[in-house]
């Protein structure tokens, strides 16, 4: 079911061979960039980079003559061009990885195969996408407090805490301004139905109206 179109015997490839594998390697590539596209924020360079790399990686395979290990060295230095500087969201690295596992089963002649894989990776990816399932608790919070030195940090908030969380727990605290204040950081988890302006409006009291971060554990911000 799953057999190379290709003549593994006379490691030959005509230009009718090349063409369905190419022109199937640009149809799955246009499903991967749609897919991202209906599941994630992107960009139209992106999505084309999505469309047309399992093309790319086909035609490496077959310029290597099928080497399985070669591809994947050399497949794996191309990807790293696009998250060099930029660091790529997760779902971005996915869809990287989903083409060129595309590209490689284009190259080695399994285009069955690599519709099978394709047809199942976006059913999961939709599936996860556009359900509840693996969904992180949405009241997962990061605290950043900005606090004078001489304010007592160890108890000031216990009661804010108590009033508007079921979890608060200091993970860090540095001196910032030339050790004139202080900056906590604080993993918390808030209850239900709950006002987030009235939770840092009581935290600002404490605090001397110093700065206040309230952001989700995905968004790595500075205050």
């Amino acid at each position: 079911m799953f057999n190379s179109i290709f003549d593994t015997a006379s490691m030959g490839l005509d230009i009718t061979t090349g063409l369905i594998s190419a022109g199937v390697a640009i149809f799955l590539g246009l499903l991967v960039a749609i897919t991202h596209m209906k599941t994630s924020q992107t960009t139209k360079g992106f999505l084309v980079t999505l469309a047309t790399l399992p093309v790319l990686v086909m035609a490496v395979m077959i310029m290597i003559n099928g080497n399985l290990g070669t591809s994947i060295a050399i497949l794996g230095a191309f990807s790293l061009i696009r998250f060099r500087s930029i660091q790529g969201q997760a779902k971005e690295l996915l869809s990287v990885f989903f083409a060129m596992t595309i590209g490689l089963a284009c190259g080695m002649g399994h285009l069955m195969f690599a519709a099978v894989i394709t047809a199942i990776a976006i059913f999961v990816i939709v599936l996860f996408s556009y359900t509840n399932f693996l969904e992180p608790n949405k009241n997962q919070r990061v605290l950043k407090i900005v606090i004078p030195e001489d304010l007592d940090y160890e108890a000031v908030f216990d009661k804010i805490f108590k009033k508007y969380t079921t979890k608060a727990e200091l993970v860090k605290m540095k001196t910032i301004n030339m050790g004139s204040l202080y900056k906590l950081t604080y993993n918390i988890k808030l209850k239900n139905k709950i006002k987030e302006k009235a939770f840092l409006d009581e935290i600002r009291v404490k605090n001397c109206n110093l700065k206040v971060l309230l952001s989700h554990p995905c968004l790595e911000e500075e205050i």
